[in-house]
């Protein structure tokens, strides 16, 4: 079989970027020991440290290694509140590195799987029953328009007062190509797709809708259930196993994104993939939690499952994403967890950062 090669971008981040970063590449490791494929690692700044050190928290040789290779892992970016303010507003890392790093690869569907199996559910705050045989879910998040990425107007009217005016702009070439994502994903998956609007108040809603009926058409085969955003937040709580794939606009998705992490225990046990026509980076769905940084405990599933997520949307390589996952699962299933997860369950045998992802490698290697 003839040797693979991949040149990967390596972002570690801020905070317990780092950290979580060094045992993802641990598992890349043993990925390349047990496939016919290298992996050329090039690491560049990216986030406040890169602000610090260069002048800016995505510098152009940062941009530049974007360019050459086939993905980009992430970490997370940010610092605390008395160390950000340091950092003017739109060079902190959030404004200054997150939307231009999405906007330069033009990811437009951002991926968030939110998994517990049944053997993890104490993990989560919602009660067994609940929960049943596990919670499999794929939120899809439009991520370049909106809110997020509208005109912003700051100043005061004839009278003094103060005012702010944020646009939510979308057009049907933004919202037809992340609702083919979604149809495609669900394609794969049970064939049932949540599209998650606000189309009794919001006009962008009743054109993503109308956009949706269109591209509904060229999958027949999707069962479409339309759910309005604040019901599906209630019913994520209520009964989250009638979800599948589930699709929505920008804020949206941040949101109940969210509220994923909280159903299954942590946003540390979300990982994410930011994917464009081209290329696509791969990252935590949580914070850089600078007040751990350094302290060997925070959980590394969510960077160990970016891994995952890009050998299977990026780097065909799907069966070895799958062991992965079935690998840091098999962690928690023999009572090992982290100190930033211990209080979830008693009688957890905790563990550090670093002793996490070598018992992860252990069992990928073992597979």
């Amino acid at each position: 079989m003839k040797q693979k090669s991949y040149k990967i971008g390596i972002f570690s981040g801020d905070g317990i970027g780092p950290e979580i970063m060094k045992e993802a590449l641990k598992v890349l490791k043993v990925v390349e020991q047990r496939c016919a494929v290298t992996f050329e690692l090039i690491e560049a700044p990216f986030g406040a440290a890169a602000y610090f050190d260069y002048g800016h928290p995505f510098p152009e040789q940062s941009r530049a290694v974007c360019d050459v290779v086939d993905a980009v892992l992430k970490g997370p970016v940010g610092l605390v509140h008395s160390e950000a303010i340091k950092i003017p507003v739109d060079m902190q890392p959030e404004r200054g590195a997150v939307l231009p790093l999405r906007a330069h690869y033009n990811t437009y569907a951002n991926f968030r799987p939110v998994v517990l199996p049944q053997s993890l559910a104490h993990l989560s705050p919602l009660k067994a029953e609940v929960i049943g045989e596990g919670i499999d879910i794929i939120m899809v998040r439009e991520l370049l328009g909106g809110l997020y990425f509208g005109k912003k107007v700051v100043g005061k009217d004839n009278n003094g007062v103060r005012y702010v005016e944020e646009t939510l702009r979308y057009d049907e070439i933004q919202i037809r190509q992340v609702l083919i994502s979604a149809f495609d994903l669900a394609m794969g998956r049970k064939r049932v797709l949540h599209n998650i609007h606000k189309s009794n108040i919001l006009q962008s809603s009743v054109l993503w809708n109308e956009v949706l009926d269109e591209v509904a058409q060229d999958y027949p085969e999707v069962k479409v259930v339309h759910m309005l955003v604040d019901a599906a937040a209630t019913h994520l709580c209520l009964k989250p196993t009638q979800f599948d794939v589930m699709v929505m606009e920008n804020m949206f998705g941040d949101i109940l994104s969210d509220q994923g992490g909280g159903l299954i225990g942590s946003l540390g046990l979300m990982p994410s993939a930011c994917i464009g026509d081209g290329k696509a980076y791969y990252e935590p769905s949580h914070g850089s939690a600078p007040d751990i940084a350094g302290q060997n405990i925070a959980n590394p599933y969510s960077m160990i499952g970016s891994v995952a997520m890009m050998l299977e949307h990026s780097l065909d390589m799907s069966a070895e994403a799958k062991n992965i996952w079935a690998a840091m699962q098999g962690v928690f299933s023999d009572g090992y967890t982290t100190p930033d997860l211990a209080a979830q369950k008693s009688g957890d045998k905790v563990i550090g950062t670093d002793a996490f992802g070598d018992r992860v490698v252990a069992k990928l290697k073992a597979m």
